[in-house]
């Protein structure tokens, strides 16, 4: 679980997430390619978060009238932490499913 393998696999995942949208700060109409879902996806789910009931995630109690709520800072923390979540589990699957050569079934 908290071995080093699995910490590889996360850093590779992240490091690959990062590399994926860093195209997209110098030039925006990169994120209008099908790429910019995977850009969009987190930060929207702050809004699936919220209508499941998780209070304190979107600004003014998401009542902005017409606009979209901002998150709030509990909110950013929020979906930063649930993503790294997310990704720690799979690389704890990944590093699961590709076992070093000689290593053990015991993780």
């Amino acid at each position: 679980m908290f071995n080093s393998r699995t910490l590889k696999v996360l850093f590779i995942l992240v490091a690959g997430y990062v590399a994926l949208l860093l195209p997209g700060a110098i030039w925006p109409a990169y994120l209008d390619s099908p790429v910019g879902i995977l850009a969009v996806i987190p930060c929207l789910s702050v809004y699936v978060f919220h209508k499941i009931g998780i209070p304190g995630l979107l600004e003014h109690d998401g009542l902005c009238g017409w606009g979209w709520c901002v998150p709030t800072m509990f909110g950013w923390v929020f979906i930063v932490v649930f993503w790294l979540l997310v990704a720690w589990l799979f690389a704890w699957f990944i590093a699961c499913v590709i076992k070093a050569p000689g290593s053990s079934d015991e993780t």
